[in-house]
């Protein structure tokens, strides 16, 4: 085993005892460059990782709330078909852009059914390193690419 799959291996067993994992603040930033508009909405996130102001925490459950505003999505992987069927009818019935930070699984049924001809995908190069739930960079890069989906807002 190379010590680079020994690393990955790390990490994917890590992401499977915690599903908390921020986003580096650069990452945000460069998904904020390329969707060109500032969310105002961290849907999914906590008091030490949010992005935002305004945020949801896992106590007050982004999927039952109303996201009627710019948003930002750094989903829990676990549960990553949940958030993008949230974020996909939130931006169809409200009207509003996304932000979203995801791993790219481009042969998922979920990101044929979200993703594929519906929203603007920018591949990222390399492994983000995201943020442990204390806030701290994380040891090791994500053993998987990753991208930033974008919803935009339909104009009138």
């Amino acid at each position: 085993m190379t010590t680079e799959t020994a690393k990955s291996v790390q990490h994917l067993h890590s992401i499977t005892n915690n599903d908390e994992w921020g986003t580096h603040p650069d990452t945000y930033y460069q998904g904020i460059y390329f969707a060109k508009f500032s969310p105002t909405l961290d849907v999914c996130a906590t008091d030490e990782n949010s992005q935002l102001d305004n945020f949801f925490t896992k106590k007050e459950n982004g999927l039952i709330q109303n996201w009627n505003e710019d948003f930002w999505m750094n989903p829990p992987y676990s549960e990553i078909t949940q958030w993008m069927d949230k974020a996909y009818e939130s931006w169809k019935k409200n009207n509003v852009n996304g932000l979203i930070l995801v791993y790219s699984k481009t042969d998922t049924k979920w990101w044929h059914k979200y993703v594929e001809g519906i929203a603007e995908v920018h591949f990222i190069k390399g492994r983000v390193r995201f943020m442990t739930p204390d806030g701290e960079q994380a040891k090791n890069s994500a053993p998987y690419p990753s991208c930033f989906i974008i919803y935009r807002r339909k104009e009138n």
